[in-house]
């Protein structure tokens, strides 16, 4: 355990939390996580992790600018449903970018859990551009990841991430009623 990964550890969590909350700060504090656990996992050899924080950077600004362009006149985010073909076509680039990532990580580097490492990078964009897309689906997805997440942090004996993680499963779950419900009044607003 090391400073940076406690700074870490600390932004994400505000981040997550700021974000089930539908707070616009959600998106500076998770640009600065991104950049934080960069580091953390070049130091580790987790390198699809380290690519992933990079992506999550360029996928927050699309973010920002989504939620910026996404609010209700009272001000709140409005919260979207994801169709059935939009879960299928996430889900279907998910396995592909996991395969794939798996794939050149495992040949040409010396990564540490290569498969799993791109596996859960891979699905973790899919659900980074649902959330992007205010779709309260990208929480159920996001607790399925971390969940897998606890265990290869603990794995790597980075066990205040693991700990993050497990805290982001709660947080998830939260993020999910909360939206879930905004969806519902936004649902009979418009009724």
């Amino acid at each position: 355990m090391s400073i940076l990964e406690i700074v870490a550890v600390v932004v994400s969590f505000l981040g997550i939390w700021f974000t089930a909350r539908r707070w616009m700060l959600c998106w500076p504090v998770n640009l600065l996580a991104c950049a934080l656990y960069f580091k953390v996992f070049l130091d580790v050899r987790l390198y699809s992790d380290m690519v992933l924080q990079a992506l999550f950077g360029a996928a927050i600004l699309y973010g920002w600018a989504a939620w910026t362009r996404g609010k209700a006149d009272s001000g709140d985010i409005v919260v979207k449903p994801l169709s059935p073909l939009g879960a299928a076509a996430g889900l279907g680039a998910g396995a592909v970018g996991a395969a794939a990532i798996g794939w050149l990580a495992s040949r040409y580097t010396d990564a540490a859990l290569p498969w799993m490492d791109a596996g859960l990078s891979s699905f973790s964009l899919v659900a980074q551009y649902w959330t992007a897309r205010r779709q309260s689906a990208s929480w159920l997805l996001w607790i399925a990841v971390d969940v897998l997440y606890v265990g290869m942090f603990a794995f790597k004996d980075l066990w205040l991430t693991a700990g993050l993680y497990a805290a982001m499963v709660a947080l998830a779950v939260l993020g999910y009623r909360r939206w879930r419900a905004a969806a519902a009044r936004q649902g009979r607003a418009a009724a």
